[in-house]
């Protein structure tokens, strides 16, 4: 059965209608989760499995029959181990139907079906008594619920109806307990992803909006490989401090809660940023640790596991506080029932239980609302902001009618700053809007720039006051983007705006080019990886259905990854694959290219990466990818700031390094759809 599905297309701005089967959502759902990197993660399931065998042994010493619940089960993994560590029964509940469906299959597929009951409900909606999902309450609770944040998948309130409705007081647990970690830091890094900071840029100097700097920003989490954040990117002020822990086996609450650490300032700084991550204790002894801190508090980095389904937390406190050595200082964490957020205070534990917990952070300026995090760090960076001021400075002159085409853009501010007669701003909404006037007003421009919340396709001469357009100027960023060549609706909204040109108008950027590099994945590879069996536990995790998924349309495609976060090598040099003319129209055929990147450097080669750039002038280019050329290892340096496009191969290379093997590719650019269709194969030449 087919069904149609309306989607906005991110590159032309049309409403497109998807014709799509009725399996198409699953599909895509199971084929982007990350259930093939927790099938590869070997510490986690040998851990898990470790925990799971003394619990059940516990109860068998103490005569129990052991009855298990494991909610949450995906694949029945759990359950399996569970049963072959000698469970009785498992009742295993999954509310997610196509993946129930697998586990079912999956169960029956390794013998465990007599065994093992998978239940497709939500775990608050399972019964126990006569008639019910279950006869009897378990006595083993068996669950992985958690995400980055621990709780934000909704932990504490499956935990809390569990223990009131489906386990035995007094039951197992595992994990029997997750602890939570935070350290207080300076960061010069980071806080760029929270705040809009000061700058001056070859002569001309931004501030930001005093709302904008008073505010406590978002409350939700940012989550990130923090492994990849070099520790001299930031300053510890605090040791690493226990926050609170959770016991699983016992009645767990979902109420706020607030907890505290009082410790001694370790040097001076600015209190800016905490950096959290979680430990779970497999066992009550806790012997049995699977701890999800970074690399680099590993002796030895390159033994710490890698895993993407859990990764380490930074948050940012509501305000920069002064940090002295030596100072007495309070940090305290707050939690609902899916979130947690972090205040600082410099008083003794003693005063604060006086006093009310901090409120949890809103954002009360609207930046917050409209930038994203990553483009927060895209605005703050210097070296980004100077290319586009040195661009504009050679390009306009005093009679310059600007017009801006990108979301929520400073280059409005700057193209004012240096002297344009008249600058027009497309905005994309009344929020972005309302953020860049004030701006405009923190920086005391009264006159000369007007934001217009109007489509490029629906600009007309009189919302220019009967002027003509001389410079037509984005960088592009748009917040509907997904993959690079998203921000191609640039060059939609300039051939939209076609008829408002003076006939000898700048366009900037005056083109974009994409780029492409075959690389092997330190880790990334892992979350497309076939699973043929598990990491740590011999049984196979993965039927016809699952890895049928896995191999669904979505994963056949490029996909958006920030590589800063997960390292790479490239094998073969980087190219320029196809060129986009932004001083001329988009075309009305198609534009198609071929070629061949050779394998000049050994390694197994997972698939291939792709970004754009974007030539600002004849000689100011930005990229969006590498911000550095690769090294004679191969070693890749990306961009923060946007997310780059990765392809993965359905089979990997093994590259002796000799040119002797290259990797072909093919892109068509669509101009109707606006979408880039692309195919890549390796071969011996």
């Amino acid at each position: 059965m087919k069904t149609f599905c309306g989607r906005a297309n991110p590159t032309t701005g049309a409403l497109d209608w998807v014709e799509e089967s009725e399996e198409y959502d699953y599909h895509q759902e199971i084929a982007r989760s990350c259930y093939a990197d927790m099938l590869h993660d070997h510490d986690r399931n040998e851990k898990y499995y470790q925990g799971i065998r003394e619990a059940v042994a516990r109860l068998k010493a103490r005569g129990e029959k052991v009855i298990v619940l494991d909610i949450g089960t995906g694949t029945g993994l759990l359950s399996m181990m569970a049963v072959t560590a000698g469970a009785d029964f498992c009742y295993a509940v999954e509310v997610f139907k196509p993946m129930a469906e697998a586990a079912q299959s999956i169960v029956e597929r390794n013998g465990f079906s007599d065994k093992i009951k998978i239940i497709n409900k939500h775990s608050t909606d399972v019964t126990v008594g006569a008639g019910g999902d279950m006869p009897t309450r378990a006595n083993l609770l068996i669950t992985e619920l958690f995400d980055t944040e621990l709780i934000g998948e909704g932990a504490l309130p499956s935990y809390e109806h569990a223990h009131q409705h489906l386990v035995q007081e007094g039951c197992e647990a595992v994990p029997h307990r997750a602890t939570v970690y935070a350290q207080l830091v300076e960061s010069e890094l980071l806080w760029g992803w929270a705040q809009l900071q000061p700058m001056e840029v070859k002569g001309v100097r931004l501030l930001p909006p005093p709302a904008v700097s008073r505010c406590a920003g978002a409350h939700s989490v940012c989550d990130i490989q923090l492994s990849q954040v070099s520790p001299a990117s930031f300053k510890p002020l605090s040791p690493l401090c226990t926050m609170f822990s959770v016991d699983f086996s016992k009645p767990v609450s979902s109420a706020f809660q607030s907890h505290s650490a009082q410790f001694v300032a370790r040097c001076s700084g600015r209190g800016q940023v905490v950096l959290s991550w979680w430990d779970l204790h497999m066992d009550p002894r806790g012997d049995v640790v699977c701890t999800m801190a970074p690399s680099w508090t590993y002796p030895h980095q390159k033994r710490a596991p890698w895993r993407d389904h859990w990764m380490q937390s930074v948050y940012f406190l509501p305000e920069e506080s002064k940090v002295t050595e030596g100072d007495d200082l309070c940090l305290t964490v707050c939690h609902d029932d899916y979130s947690l957020w972090y205040s600082l205070q410099a008083h003794s534990r003693q005063d604060q239980q006086t006093e009310a917990p901090p409120p949890r952070p809103s954002c009360t300026c609207q930046a917050h609302l409209v930038w994203t995090r990553p483009r927060f760090g895209e605005l703050n960076d210097g070296r980004r902001t100077e290319s586009y001021v040195q661009a504009l400075r050679s390009v306009l002159k005093e009679d310059a009618v600007c017009l801006s085409v990108s979301d929520g853009s400073l280059l409005p501010v700057f193209a004012h700053k240096l002297g344009a007669k008249k600058v027009y701003s497309l905005e994309n909404s009344r929020m972005s809007k309302q953020l860049i006037e004030q701006v405009l007003g923190a920086n005391a421009i009264t006159g000369g720039v007007e934001l217009l919340e109007i489509r490029a396709d629906h600009l007309t001469r009189n919302d220019l006051g009967d002027e003509q357009i001389s410079v037509l100027m984005g960088e592009p960023y748009f917040s509907t983007s997904l993959l690079p060549w998203h921000s191609l609706f640039f060059w939609y909204c300039r051939t939209a705006l076609s008829g408002l040109l003076r006939p000898d108008a700048t366009i900037l950027p005056c083109s974009a080019s994409l780029h492409v590099v075959a690389v092997e994945f330190q880790d990334l590879w892992r979350i497309r990886a076939r699973c043929g069996r598990c990491e740590g536990f011999d049984v196979t995790p993965m039927d016809e259905m699952v890895q049928r998924s896995l191999d669904f349309r979505e994963s056949r495609e490029a996909e958006p990854h920030p590589l800063w976060e997960y390292p790479c090598r490239a094998l073969t040099q980087s190219a320029t694959a196809m060129t986009f003319d932004f001083t001329q129209c988009v075309p009305s055929q198609p534009i198609s290219c071929q070629g061949s990147l050779p394998l000049i450097r050994t390694g197994c080669c997972q698939g291939v990466a792709l970004w754009m750039e974007y030539q600002l002038t004849d000689d100011i280019t930005v990229s969006t990818g590498l911000t550095a050329p690769i090294s004679e290892q191969g070693d890749c340096e990306w961009s923060r700031h946007r997310k780059q496009a990765v392809y993965f191969l359905r089979s990997p290379w093994q590259s002796s390094g000799d040119g002797r093997a290259a990797v072909s590719y093919s892109f068509t650019f669509e101009p109707d759809s606006g979408d880039i269709k692309m195919d890549f194969s390796i071969s011996a030449l």
